[in-house]
């Protein structure tokens, strides 16, 4: 079955903070602060030489939540708006975005960004597991979708026990300034069923396998299960990916992903992950507690991280 992407430019197609101080640069070493609060300094911010910021964010769908309300995407969007312009990820992998909040997010950003995705119930219907992209530093070169299901290339299937449809939407990239090729990968794990989760975890698993083993691969997401101690993520990390997070520099402390619009809690549940294959060089990673006037951008935590392809 075909399955086409949408984009905003494409109609028919792709319609230890000192010792990385070097790597980051003073203004990303500055921005790593040991408190959740707002700053004007990124904390990793637009990636320099051959490193490539990777960055996954559940952005909250618009529930049409009253203006003034921590849930309100009103109030939301224009602290978002402000975080990105701020961290400029090369590559961004949201969740639970609505068709008109991917195309309120496109404008939000810079106009060197563009994006890929697909309504989870096809065409622009459900939420999108939209990939973001700087085009100054990335070419898409080929991108698909699957759902998380046993017939995965039938649009906005479902089974092992989810009630919500669930997707994966994945990119082929050219880095144009090594003429390196990687994959980024996106998805969202369905938040009742545990067999849905694991059944998902072996499906990505053996999807990634599939890919052609000399590329890097870097998979983000909302999991909805805990690292480590999840079967999910044993899944995933015993089938040759790694946590970004364990395994380079943390820039911030281990606040839990899920703060629901609430202070960051340390050593809270990480249910929002970037894990990365090992044709991966992991440098640095965050999870930023990002907000203005104490108004967060969504009820998640974004998670970033810093890396490069050798």
């Amino acid at each position: 079955m075909d399955v086409s992407g949408v984009s905003r430019r494409g109609a028919l197609g792709i319609a230890g903070a000192a010792g990385i101080a070097g790597l980051l640069g003073t203004a990303g070493v500055a921005g790593a602060d040991t408190t959740a609060s707002h700053g004007d300094k990124a904390l990793i911010g637009p990636a320099k030489g051959d490193q490539v910021h990777v960055m996954t964010f559940n952005i909250r769908v618009d529930v049409n939540a009253a203006p003034g309300s921590p849930d309100s995407w009103a109030d939301r969007q224009p602290v978002l708006a402000e975080f990105l312009e701020l961290e400029k990820p090369t590559v961004l992998g949201v969740q639970e975005a609505l068709y008109r909040q991917v195309l309120q997010i496109s404008g939000d950003l810079p106009h060197f960004y563009d994006w890929i995705g697909l309504g989870r119930e096809g065409g622009g219907r459900g939420e999108f597991m939209a990939v973001y992209f700087d085009t100054r530093r990335v070419q898409p070169l080929d991108f698909d979708h699957f759902w998380l299901s046993d017939t995965p290339n039938v649009i906005g299937s479902k089974s092992w026990g989810n009630n919500v449809i669930r997707m994966v939407t994945w990119v082929r990239f050219r880095d144009l300034r090594t003429g390196r090729d990687f994959i980024h990968v996106n998805t969202h794990f369905d938040h009742q069923s545990e067999n849905s989760r694991q059944r998902s975890a072996a499906l990505v698993r053996d999807r990634i396998a599939g890919f052609d083993p000399s590329l890097p691969v870097v998979l983000t997401g909302d999991f909805n299960t805990p690292a480590p101690s999840s079967a999910s993520y044993r899944i995933l990390t015993e089938g040759g990916l790694v946590d970004t997070w364990a395994a380079g520099a943390q820039l911030t402390p281990a606040w839990g992903t899920f703060p629901n619009y609430r202070d960051p809690v340390l050593g809270a549940n990480r249910i929002d992950w970037v894990l990365a294959n090992s044709r991966v060089q992991v440098l640095a990673a965050a999870i930023n507690t990002f907000r203005v006037d104490g108004r967060y951008p969504s009820d998640h935590t974004p998670v970033q991280a810093l890396v490069r392809f050798p």
